[in-house]
């Protein structure tokens, strides 16, 4: 199981500050090691079906489920995320 971050996302991650990119990393790094379980901070997207949605705190990340990899498709501020 990989987790897949395209250069997009990293330029997004690289406005974050540095204790919020870690969070990020470190909770997908969960959800990609452990597919099977259902984390409680992760969520399905409504109206895009395959999407899902991590929180922590102000951030979030989508990401979609690719066979055995987790690639993440955005990274930001919730005010951009929940939009």
């Amino acid at each position: 199981m990989a987790l897949i971050i395209p250069a997009t996302v990293v330029k997004q991650m690289k406005a974050m500050p540095k204790a919020d990119q870690d969070r990020i990393i470190d909770a997908l790094g969960q959800v990609a090691e452990n597919l099977a379980v259902r984390m409680p901070f992760v969520t399905e997207m409504a109206g895009e079906p395959g999407a899902w949605r991590l929180r922590k705190g102000d951030w979030r990340a989508t990401f979609v489920i690719d066979g055995e990899n987790v690639v993440v498709t955005r990274v930001g501020n919730r005010r951009e995320i929940d939009r």
